[in-house]
């Protein structure tokens, strides 16, 4: 497994590979690697013959006041479970070898970016697009693989491949939780032991929401939602948001809706977790 540090070198080395006829498999992830990530390189080296993961804390998707200071790194052990797990490259830069300090170029997408965690974090997305994109034009991957925990951000990045006409598939990943029921995520490790007991209101109030929904129709959406809310607030969460929209505009349902996110976004302690279900309809 090799460790490459700089954009030349990552894409000097991506462009032989595709030269060489070889089917490059991409994951971009922030490290603190746990299951979930895990879950996605596994698909990826199945369908791969070259595997590239990047570990970057991106700080332009960190808004002044986040946890970017903060966020959880342990790159010994992240670059650990992906040798466990086969992975041929690991691009691991710094920031300045990312972003330029007069840099002046985003990529912005500009409608399913809006609700939900782009109503809440207004940087965030803008920041997501533009160092995807730059990976991707580092890595060369035939297909990238997205976890759908992060669903919102896995429909704006097919939008973006899509309208940006990047010659990538884009592979969805399930969901994993632990035991519990508490989807995985690196800010998990923030909670205290109470509040990583309060936190799993989330699923279970997503979990009746669904029932709601699918037993009732789209009329009883603001019923499964407010029940939603009133679950985790009485949990002790600060609810950001819980909302019900169409997966391929990100606005609310109609009847030609096909598919549902039911997602949401609350605060326990100073962690804010995300958490969804998709709603066949």
């Amino acid at each position: 497994m090799q460790i490459i540090r700089t954009r030349k070198e990552l894409q000097q080395f991506a462009l032989a590979e595709k030269r060489s006829g070889k089917v490059i498999g991409f994951v971009p992830t922030m490290g603190f690697l746990h299951d979930g990530h895990l879950s996605l390189i596994d698909i990826a080296r199945e369908k791969a013959d070259t595997v590239i993961v990047s570990i970057f804390v991106n700080p332009t998707q960190f808004a002044p006041t986040e946890d970017l200071d903060q966020y959880p790194r342990d790159f010994d052990r992240d670059a650990a479970l992906c040798a466990e797990h086969k992975v041929d490259v690991i691009f691991a830069p710094e920031p300045e070898e990312m972003y330029r300090e007069d840099a002046s170029t985003w990529v912005t997408e500009c409608e399913l970016s809006k609700p939900l965690c782009g109503a809440s974090r207004p940087t965030f997305f803008r920041g997501v697009t533009t160092v995807v994109a730059k990976l991707f034009l580092l890595a060369q991957p035939d297909f990238a693989v997205f976890g759908l925990k992060d669903a919102q951000q896995l429909f704006v990045i097919k939008r973006m491949v899509r309208d940006m006409d990047f010659p990538i598939e884009i592979i969805p990943g399930a969901l994993v939780r632990d035991s519990d029921g508490l989807a995985l995520s690196s800010r998990n490790r923030y909670l205290s032991a109470d509040e990583r007991t309060r936190a799993l209101s989330i699923h279970k109030s997503l979990v009746e929401a669904r029932k709601i929904i699918e037993n009732k129709g789209l009329d009883a959406v603001s019923e499964a939602i407010s029940g939603a809310k009133e679950v985790m607030t009485a949990a002790g969460g600060r609810v950001d948001y819980v909302s019900a929209l169409d997966i391929d505009t990100m606005k609310e349902p109609t009847a030609e809706t096909r598919q549902l996110l039911l997602a949401a976004a609350c605060f326990f302690g100073t962690t804010r977790l995300i958490d969804n279900e998709l709603i066949d309809l």
